[in-house]
């Protein structure tokens, strides 16, 4: 009779569970360390071409290339968000007629709400009435939360500067310690491992832009269609809620349909939420798959678990991260051999078998060269 599951079976599964919880403990305290530490690592990877061809060519020192590297990239970042904080500032030229239009609306949900439920509209302003009251009671600690948020984007920021830097500078002498880490036999596989998860995060992070550019342009080209007002701002703020997986399409629906309606007709809302699901029909089925999709090679189910938990562990960072995580302990455990069929778990399922019947042979070789 086979025995399927023996005492080191346990034995191991009992150390990877408390290895697990202990690693997420680990992230969820050092939140503040781990997250730009992950950040930095990942813009780094992206920027060492740059860094490279710039202490080729132009002859730099490496401090100075890292810096002028780190300057351009992390540029580009901040005049996207001014362009959009530009665009924000224009809201204020019609806040008085978005003022106006979410009043109308909200008299309109009274009546609707009177005529369905018999709710009478003083009931409903008194209870309006009672819960703005307990909203401003807490506006302290709003206002707290606020500039502790401000802070805490201020730290993650200079942070993974720093740490972006540092490793730039510092790469080389990483690879060096990777491999006195390991024996030399491992060696090429230790740099297949290197290459590989520089390759894949370099294209993935490559592939987010283009997704983000492609899907700006659809939502900025179908708005003015429409004819929604501050069709640019509200494309660019799609193109970055787009790059949250799954989530990031919905919230920002609900920003352009709420703004459509405040400076708008009900109409044009309907118009913008057929827009959007359009376009993220296309972005799901062609862009993705196409750009982003082929060079991260993950199975929805375990792209959907990461990005819950790196939501519970990181908020919307970790939304951001679990992707690129999930890529490279997939380069990991592919390369591992005890851990392969991890790898074939975190991956797309194949229509031909060819794959999997090669690692099961090679599997099953090791197994019978560890029980010799």
């Amino acid at each position: 009779m086979i025995k399927f599951f023996t005492l080191p079976f346990y034995i191991k599964l009992a150390c990877t569970l408390i290895s697990i919880i202990a690693l997420g403990y680990i992230a969820r305290i050092g939140q503040t360390i781990v997250v730009p530490l992950i950040l930095g690592s990942l813009f780094s990877l992206l920027l060492v071409p740059v860094c490279n061809w710039l202490e080729r060519k132009l002859r730099l020192h490496r401090t100075l290339a890292a810096v002028v590297a780190l300057i351009l990239f992390f540029g580009l970042i901040g005049g996207l968000f001014t362009m959009l904080g530009s665009q924000l500032s224009m809201l204020k030229d019609d806040w008085p007629a978005f003022e106006k239009q979410i009043i109308d609306g909200f008299q309109l949900a009274q009546v609707w709400v009177h005529k369905t439920f018999g709710v009478a509209q003083s009931e409903q302003m008194e209870y309006l009435t009672s819960t703005v009251s307990k909203s401003v009671s807490q506006g302290t600690a709003i206002v707290g939360i606020a500039l502790l948020s401000l802070s805490s984007l201020l730290i993650l920021f200079v942070f993974t500067f720093l740490y972006a830097f540092f490793i730039l500078i510092y790469r080389g002498h990483i690879v060096r310690f990777l491999l006195l880490l390991n024996r030399t036999e491992h060696h090429i596989i230790v740099m297949d491992i290197v290459k590989q998860i520089q390759y894949v995060v370099k294209k993935y992070l490559i592939g987010l832009v283009l997704q983000m550019a492609i899907v700006a342009a659809l939502t900025f080209i179908a708005l003015s269609i429409i004819g929604v007002k501050y069709s640019l701002m509200l494309a660019i703020i799609t193109g970055v809620f787009n790059v949250l997986p799954y989530i990031g399409i919905v919230l920002a629906m609900l920003i352009i349909a709420l703004i459509t309606f405040a400076t708008s007709s009900i109409t044009h809302v309907f118009f913008v939420v057929v827009a959007l699901i359009v376009i993220h029909l296309i972005d799901s089925n062609f862009v993705v798959p196409k750009i982003v999709g082929s060079k991260v090679k993950i199975n929805s189910l375990f792209a959907m678990m990461a990005i819950i938990v790196g939501e519970m562990l990181w908020g919307i960072s970790g939304m951001f991260l679990a992707i690129p995580i999930l890529a490279i302990c997939k380069i990991l455990f592919d390369r591992v051999r005890d851990l392969k069929a991890w790898g074939f778990l975190l991956g797309e399922e194949e229509k031909n078998n060819e794959n999997f019947k090669k690692l099961l042979e090679e599997l099953n070789i090791f197994k019978r060269n560890v029980d010799r």
